[in-house]
């Protein structure tokens, strides 16, 4: 009869599996992400449409953040990146949508939900594609306009106009929004690189000058929070055409996938 060599087992006792814990810290930035979403969703509902606004741009600082916390501080896991991922549909996939259509595009009826449905929509698809081409995308570039950057076009342009007392209800803003819903959706599932800022390390030190043109970046973004913020998404949303169209010109590749044209295996990265 075989029996076991291990001095710690024991037939009548046997030890239980360690169960596997949750890394509070970066699920942390990650739930006040979507908390950042819910509330820019309540407050649409409520008819506050600048805290909305704002509420999106607070999911999209936090969102920046739990991947870069997570990678600090060695917490990062598949739990973390598939919670990531949910939080994206909701902060800015689900939320700007919703928000867009109580905002101006109710009044244009079925050509209404149907942007906002296409700007959801394409979330998801951007999202899915995300996670299932991370092994093969170069990481200076994202494969088409990244959601958080979708979203603060969208949500950047409806504080602006709010904040020039502008009248959702006038016929060109409607038919406006709508154009720029279609072109944040279909951008973000277009092939289209856009530069990921993946590349800068954060570790590294920097001559004090950089400190001093942060400082005086934040002071001119105070001046006037609503356009100055719009005002750089929407040069960011316009910049994967450039580079396109630069590689474009040059004869270089075009392509962001790194590695291998094949489709990846789906491990739901994110």
């Amino acid at each position: 009869m075989n029996q076991s060599t291990d001095p710690h087992s024991d037939p009548l006792n046997p030890i239980k599996p360690r169960r596997k814990g949750i890394y509070i810290l970066p699920n942390l930035f990650t739930l006040a992400a979507l908390f950042g979403g819910f509330y820019a969703i309540v407050m649409a509902m409520n008819g506050k449409f600048n805290e909305a606004a704002i509420g999106v741009f607070w999911a999209l600082v936090l969102d920046s953040l739990d991947g870069r916390v997570a990678r600090m501080t060695n917490t990062q896991s598949a739990f973390g990146e598939q919670m990531d991922s949910l939080s994206d549909m909701v902060s800015f996939g689900a939320a700007p949508a919703l928000i867009a259509y109580e905002w101006s595009l109710r009044g244009l009826g079925r050509w209404g939900w149907i942007a906002a449905f296409v700007y959801c929509a394409c979330a998801a698809l951007r999202l899915a594609r995300f996670n299932v081409n991370t092994s093969v995308v170069d990481k200076r570039y994202f494969q088409g306009l990244p959601s958080p950057a979708a979203a603060a076009l969208m949500m950047g342009f409806i504080w602006f106009m709010n904040d020039q007392a502008v009248d959702p209800a006038n016929v060109y803003i409607k038919w406006l929004t709508f154009a720029i819903a279609l072109y944040s959706g279909l951008t973000m599932v277009t092939n289209v690189p856009f530069y990921s800022f993946k590349d800068i390390n954060l570790k590294r030190s920097v001559p004090f000058i950089v400190i001093v043109l942060i400082a005086m970046g934040i002071a001119v973004v105070n001046i006037d929070p609503p356009g100055i913020l719009f005002g750089i998404f929407v040069s960011y949303g316009f910049s994967g055409y450039a580079i396109y169209g630069y590689r474009k010109f040059k004869g270089q590749s075009v392509s962001v996938i790194a590695t291998s044209k094949d489709e990846p295996e789906e491990r739901g990265l994110h």
